[in-house]
């Protein structure tokens, strides 16, 4: 469950799914006997969304802290409360068409709109200085950037936990739906029963995800803010890229004005677990407090000089071999910048025997094939997900299957560290006119686990870009660049690289039926003869960002 920054009385709050405990672990987490005030504010378009306010007693103006949400403001009691008593006036809004809000019940429809609306609402108020943070995780998060860089002035800060900034990258990573997550929270959430299919009518990143993409707008950011985020949650990368599209490109107030925190941590953070890895206590807190909300907005909008801006811009979790407490890493690091640390990219190649080496193939002509049927997908076993398991897990239980290609390393000499962004170039063909193709990068333990660190994923049609659908001709060769996402490691001694190659992870994503038709048009479904190439001139290959001092770690 996701355990937000902001320090309430404790409580323990059982929800559902994590995508809603996002908001619910903390709007619960206070008394809920905070006077409020309800107001029905008007959209540029009319219609009005419920607006709880929570005023501290006196005469006023205050620095306010608004959160958008889809979850139901009146969660929003205990940040409320909390809020009143720390001097801020707390404003909870329910997104459009949730709960006491007018307007069509679909996410995320028209909050690249409706979050600049009540920005200018906010400072037309008389009881707002003009000093206004935003805050909230998850879906929460993607409220807060879809209002940037749009026509309203912009907060003065933000805090945003696991945030995607691009829509269509969450909910199509590699252009293949991800099909547990988004189907059961729809359902789940009680969206309206035509919310599935406005997002199964896009399926390739066309207008209507450009305009809910806070990416092109970077230039525009102009504001400071948190981007906390884990390895092993689901918008994992846009946490990230948020943090770097402000840092790097945002305007003046935005630029060398950002904190990144990246823990070990699903989509719920500040935890130990994730999936079957135990990491240390101190997981559960970043160094420097920069985490905490209230320092956060107490520093930017009442401009009290507690330190925030000495902290480092980047504090990030280098995993570790969690058996063994010698072991290097599981440890915090800080840095200045994303990626944190010299790299150089080192290739480790496949190879037809399924040995994974960083020696380049000698063969003139190698491969390996296998069949995907999609009425028998390999299945999902943790990983980015929300509803299902998510985390590290022991991946053995696929690794025997026909159609999960194993390649795996010898037993490494001395402590290898990967810290940065993992791609896969896999040179493949298909007797489909549409396939998947999936790779993903294990630790194998010297007891025989292999647990997952980073995977991902391509719908061959798009390989040439996801505003463009191309067929794949029958036997013809291609190169396929797949992103893995970032991550940060230490594999220790003795420990072997291991990395699956497949086309399906069911339920998680969904499994292609390689007809090539339109998404979810099918007539019917069919098997795929898929080929990796593994010779001299097609050396499908792992890419590692290996941290060229990790010998000495």
């Amino acid at each position: 469950m996701f355990a937000p920054s902001m320090k309430t009385s404790p409580v323990r709050l059982v929800c559902r799914h994590r995508f809603a405990a996002g908001m619910a672990a903390v709007l619960l987490a206070a008394a809920a006997s905070a006077a409020v005030q309800t107001v029905a504010v008007a959209m540029r378009d009319g219609v009005k969304l419920a607006t709880d306010v929570y005023l501290p007693e006196g005469a006023g103006p205050w620095p306010v802290i608004l959160t958008r949400t889809p979850y139901n403001k009146a969660l929003g009691a205990g940040i409320g409360a909390e809020g009143m008593k720390r001097g801020y006036a707390i404003v909870v809004q329910d997104c459009r068409g949730r709960f006491a809000s007018e307007g069509e019940n679909l996410p995320f429809h028209r909050d690249h709109t409706d979050g600049p609306d009540t920005m200018k609402w906010l400072l037309a108020q008389s009881w707002c200085n003009g000093r206004i943070g935003t805050w909230g995780g998850s879906a929460g998060a993607i409220t807060q950037l879809l209002l940037m860089g749009r026509d309203a002035p912009q907060p003065a800060c933000q805090h945003l936990t696991v945030g995607a900034p691009d829509l269509y990258a969450g909910i199509y990573p590699g252009g293949v739906f991800k099909k547990a997550m988004i189907e059961d929270w729809l359902r789940i959430s009680r969206f309206a029963t035509n919310a599935l299919a406005v997002w199964e009518a896009h399926p390739g990143y066309d207008a209507y995800w450009r305009e809910r993409d806070a990416t092109p707008r970077y230039a525009q950011a102009d504001t400071a803010a948190v981007h906390l985020g884990g390895w092993y949650d689901i918008f994992a990368q846009g946490t990230i890229d948020s943090f770097v599209g402000y840092q790097t490109r945002g305007a003046a107030g935005a630029r060398g004005r950002q904190k990144l925190v990246m823990g070990p941590w699903t989509h719920g953070v500040l935890q130990t677990k994730a999936g079957e890895l135990t990491f240390p206590e101190n997981a559960r807190r970043p160094p420097g407090d920069v985490h905490d909300s209230w320092k956060w907005f107490d520093f930017h909008l009442k401009g009290e000089p507690n330190g925030f801006d000495r902290l480092p811009p980047v504090t990030y979790y280098v995993m570790g071999d969690v058996s063994d407490p010698g072991a290097p890493g599981n440890v915090w690091r800080t840095a200045d910048q994303w990626p944190p640390v010299p790299t150089r990219s080192v290739n480790w190649y496949f190879h037809a025997d399924r040995t994974l080496s960083t020696a380049r193939p000698a063969e003139q002509a190698a491969a390996l094939s296998y069949t995907y049927d999609p009425s028998n997908p390999a299945p999902t076993v943790g990983g980015l997900q929300l509803t299902l398991p998510a985390g590290g897990m022991d991946q053995r239980r696929i690794e025997s299957r026909p159609d999960v290609l194993v390649f795996t390393s010898a037993p490494l000499e001395a402590p290898l560290e990967v810290t940065g962004r993992v791609r896969a170039r896999l040179w493949v063909s298909s007797d489909a006119p549409d396939t998947d193709f999936f790779a993903r990068l294990c630790d194998v333990y010297p007891d025989g686990r292999s647990i997952n660190i980073c995977e991902g994923q391509l719908r061959a049609r798009f390989r040439d870009g996801f505003d463009r659908e191309q067929p794949l001709r029958p036997g013809a060769v291609y190169a396929l660049d797949l992103d893995l996402w970032s991550t940060s490691i230490i594999f220790n001694r003795g420990h072997r690289l291991r990395v699956h190659v497949t086309s399906s992870s069911s339920p998680g994503y969904d499994p292609n039926p390689n007809t090539g038709d339109a998404f979810r048009a099918r007539d019917y479904q069919r098997a795929a003869r898929n080929v990796l190439y593994l010779d001299r001139r097609r050396p499908s290959h792992l890419v590692l960002p290996v941290v060229r001092s990790a010998a000495s770690n």
